[in-house]
């Protein structure tokens, strides 16, 4: 009883009254455990299947204390553009999402996904790219995810949290955001271009993904894919030391002007997350249509550096 009018009080003091509390991007069970349920602060669940990571019935049966839910896969954080998945959303419609999630623009927000492995955790850096982009800097994410959270046995709770709407003002930031003509650009400029996928859909041995329609990767790309930003293509991120490591196997410098890309925008949040969080590139942009954008379109080129 005493928790859950807690949670009351912790989702009515999300709006813009309280000052948001201070944070890294990344934080771990430890931290969350003694934040959840204070005023300033939203804990967003936004496990869904992608990657394996549950879904509103994983979230009722228990999550973080005073945790909201939203879906990452269909709760309107990205739309469907032309038959390419995974563009940004008009700023009204992102505004309304969040506003409504009890977030205003003081409010610290933590996300969590899953946490079961690399792909989950691209959940999590995608949702906070969006408050990036949309000039919040007052989020972090929760480095493990759930599965990490419940290992560390801290307590969690049944049901549902009904967030008090508040109102969320945007102040996009444009550089963060590539677009189908900047990548044209960067191709001619030289600009660091990382494919985010694996190392198959890459080489153009492999499409998978059926909204991609041509193999093969943008010309000049390098590939870094998605699960080596994750230990053991887990839910924990590897440390800045290892990072730059696999950077320098994979010919992608960490600092200068830098586009990521994948499928749909997903994968690629977390090598945009690695380079502009975890490295300070803060040159590094996210192409939210990426390949499923870009293959549909037969004036651009495309390469297959391996042929079946």
């Amino acid at each position: 009883m005493k928790r859950s009018l807690l949670c009351g009080i912790a989702l009515l003091g999300s709006s813009a009254a309280w000052a948001a509390p201070s944070a890294p991007a990344l934080v771990d069970g430890a931290w969350v455990a003694a934040h959840a349920c204070r005023p300033g602060i939203v804990l967003l669940d936004i496990r869904n299947p992608i990657g394996g990571g549950g879904d509103l019935t994983a979230y009722l049966r228990d999550h973080i204390p005073c945790a909201v839910y939203s879906n990452y896969a269909n709760g309107g954080w990205r739309i469907n553009v032309g038959g390419a998945p995974g563009l940004v959303p008009p700023v009204p419609a992102l505004e309304k999402l969040i506003g409504g999630l009890g977030i205003g623009n003081n409010t610290r927000v933590v996300i969590y996904s899953g946490g079961g492995n690399a792909t989950d955790m691209g959940g999590a850096t995608r949702v906070f790219w969006t408050f990036k982009y949309l000039g919040d800097n007052n989020v972090s994410i929760l480095d493990g995810g759930y599965a990490a959270y419940v290992a560390g046995k801290h307590p969690v709770q049944p049901g549902f949290n009904k967030p008090t709407p508040t109102i969320f003002a945007a102040h996009p930031r444009p550089a963060l955001l590539a677009s189908e003509q900047d990548v044209q650009q960067a191709m001619k400029s030289g600009i660091v271009l990382v494919d985010n996928r694996p190392s198959a859909q890459y080489l153009g041995i492999n499409r998978t993904a059926n909204v991609v329609v041509r193999n093969g990767t943008i010309p000049g790309a390098h590939n870094l894919p998605e699960n080596w930003i994750t230990q053991n293509d887990g839910g924990t991120f590897r440390s800045p030391t290892a990072l730059r490591a696999l950077y320098a196997a994979a010919h992608v410098p960490t600092t200068g002007k830098e586009i990521n890309f994948c499928n749909t925008g997903h994968w690629a949040s977390l090598g945009w997350f690695a380079s502009y969080e975890l490295l300070g590139d803060k040159q590094a942009r996210l192409y939210a249509g990426s390949m499923s954008q870009w293959s549909r379109n037969p004036a651009l080129p495309m390469v297959e550096k391996v042929h079946d």
